[in-house]
């Protein structure tokens, strides 16, 4: 190229290239498409030929340091079925104008390293990479429904209002990430609905100003690495790892507009939920109103020990309702939960939940979750004995009014505990469980003394015992006898008085016996009521 003339065009530029000069100054766009929807398929195999070609460096000589715009005109460089040759190369930049690219074809990848734009919008074009470390924008940057062949770097980046990448499909670069976003900073939402990656997500210590969705994607991971690797990801407001409404038309899945989705169904939508295939990473995360998981689907590999991490995330609600993972590990621990959502069918079996740690204030379940597959769920839990959970799951209970419960989850905590303990531990553990259930119902003890006062007196009954002191000892009364007995420390005046032998003395022994022992298990089930208490 050489020196513009004075309306600012260079010679030497092609056809397309001078159409899209002018379109430039007057905010027009620059329409190269054919209007046969196959060849116009930025995705396609049609080639698009010079007639519908520019080149990057005419591009960014437009944005860079283009002409002024005509007068009463505002400079936009919008172009659609446009195919840009060469590596677009704005790093570094300051570009003024708006830019927007409709189902454009890029032959080689965008550098935008720390450039500064006021809104981009690149809508269904073809993208081999994108490189924009460190970017800033005053307003959106929207790819909806962009195909990226070796990732997208976004690592740094500051968007200034919102960050939009609905229905996008992106590749992995050669490290198996598909989109980097580490330190990622977005003022409002990122909107990152019914996308499909084919590496890992990465987001960590990134930054969303109101919400995070991810509804309806497929996330893979790709070399080993998760699907979704976000620790220290700060959510003002929520994080949707749920399902979004679509449906068919027009030949293919369009559930939303590009720059947003709808939260009411249409007529005839269907239900897509969340995939991960591969573990998902969110420890240490901060939500400022829920995480939520509603039919949220994690595929996971047991082989290679990948989980659902939660590690210390704090959050007003957690909603656990999505499919039950086959494989893997669901990891809560150390997390900080008010309200916990779930339901019975979505939580993993034995070996596969983990949540030591794990303090949450309210549960609601979703659907019917019976207090024993509630036992079940903090077993899962623990394959090694551990209190902390069902004394959590006790707490709750209690505060909630579910005072019986609570007893009940105590109860089979002790139970778990007694498998645990030597031989003479168990025995004795069993021998509290049978009479008084560790103390946690006392009622069973009055029955016991009841039971064993009534034989007693019923045997004595038949027994007429010969005094020791005849001057001194009180009238034979078989009742009081048996429960003198059975009472320890309590005199009712009967005990002490009277000479038994043979078999009575052992039936007086065994009263004795049985007495200390319902009494020692009473004391022992009160004392922890009291710490309780």
């Amino acid at each position: 190229m050489t020196e513009p003339h004075e309306d600012g065009m260079p010679d030497g530029l092609t056809g397309p290239e001078r159409a899209m000069w002018r379109a430039f100054r007057i905010g027009r766009s620059c329409d190269l498409s054919e209007g046969d929807a196959a060849r116009d398929d930025p995705f396609g195999a049609e080639a698009w030929g010079e007639a519908r070609s520019v080149r990057a460096e005419v591009v960014a000589l437009l944005l860079l340091d283009g002409p002024a715009a005509r007068a009463g005109r505002v400079a936009a460089l919008k172009l659609r079925g446009v195919r840009i040759t060469g590596v677009l190369n704005l790093a570094g930049g300051t570009i003024d104008p708006y830019v927007e690219w409709n189902r454009c074809r890029f032959d080689q990848e965008i550098v935008l390293p720390e450039a500064r734009f006021g809104t981009v919008r690149m809508v269904e074009c073809a993208i081999p990479r994108l490189e924009a470390a460190r970017l800033h924008t005053e307003g959106d940057l929207h790819l909806p429904r962009c195909r990226v062949q070796r990732g997208i770097r976004l690592t740094d980046a500051q968007i200034g209002t919102d960050l939009l990448i609905n229905q996008i499909r992106v590749w992995p670069d050669r490290r198996g990430r598909a989109i980097t976003a580490d330190g990622l900073a977005v003022a409002q939402d990122l909107q990152a609905e019914l996308i499909e990656t084919y590496g890992e997500v990465s987001l960590r210590g990134a930054k969303i100003g109101v919400s995070l969705s991810l509804r309806g994607s497929v996330l893979r991971g790709a070399q080993q690495r998760r699907a979704l690797n976000a620790p220290q990801l700060t959510v003002e407001r929520s994080l949707y790892l749920n399902a979004a409404w679509v449906y068919e038309g027009s030949g293919h899945s369009t559930a939303t507009p590009p720059y947003g989705i709808g939260y009411t169904p249409l007529r005839g939508a269907r239900r897509k939920p969340v995939e991960c295939h591969g573990g998902v990473r969110l420890d240490d995360g901060r939500f400022g109103d829920a995480v939520d998981l509603h039919y949220a689907r994690f595929v996971l590999n047991g082989a290679t020990r990948e989980e659902v991490s939660l590690r210390r995330i704090a959050t007003p609600e957690l909603r656990f309702n999505g499919e039950r993972p086959e494989e893997g590990r669901v990891v809560l621990n150390g997390a900080r939960v008010v309200t916990l959502i779930d339901l019975s069918t979505s939580w993993p079996g034995p070996g596969g939940l983990s949540m030591n740690g794990f303090v949450y204030e309210n549960l609601v379940p979703y659907g019917h979750f019976p207090l024993t597959r509630r036992l079940e769920w903090v077993s899962a839990a623990t394959p090694e004995y551990a209190p902390e959970p069902y004394e959590r799951l006790a707490t709750v209970l209690r505060n909630s009014g579910e005072d019986a419960d609570a007893r009940v989850v105590l109860l089979a905590k002790q139970r778990r505990r007694r498998e645990t303990l030597p031989v003479a531990g168990k025995l004795w553990g069993y021998l509290q469980d049978w009479t008084v259930a560790y103390g946690y119902r006392p009622g069973r003890a009055a029955l016991w003394m009841a039971v064993l006062w009534a034989a007693g007196a019923l045997a004595f009954s038949r027994y007429d015992p010969v005094p020791l002191k005849a001057e001194e000892s009180p009238n034979w009364n078989a009742t009081l006898y048996a429960l003198d007995l059975l009472l320890p420390v309590i005199n009712l005046g009967q005990d002490g008085y009277w000479r038994l032998e043979g078999l009575w003395q052992w039936a007086a022994t065994m009263l004795i016996l049985l007495g200390w022992v319902l009494a020692t298990t009473v004391a022992a089930g009160a004392s922890r009521l009291l710490r309780r208490g």
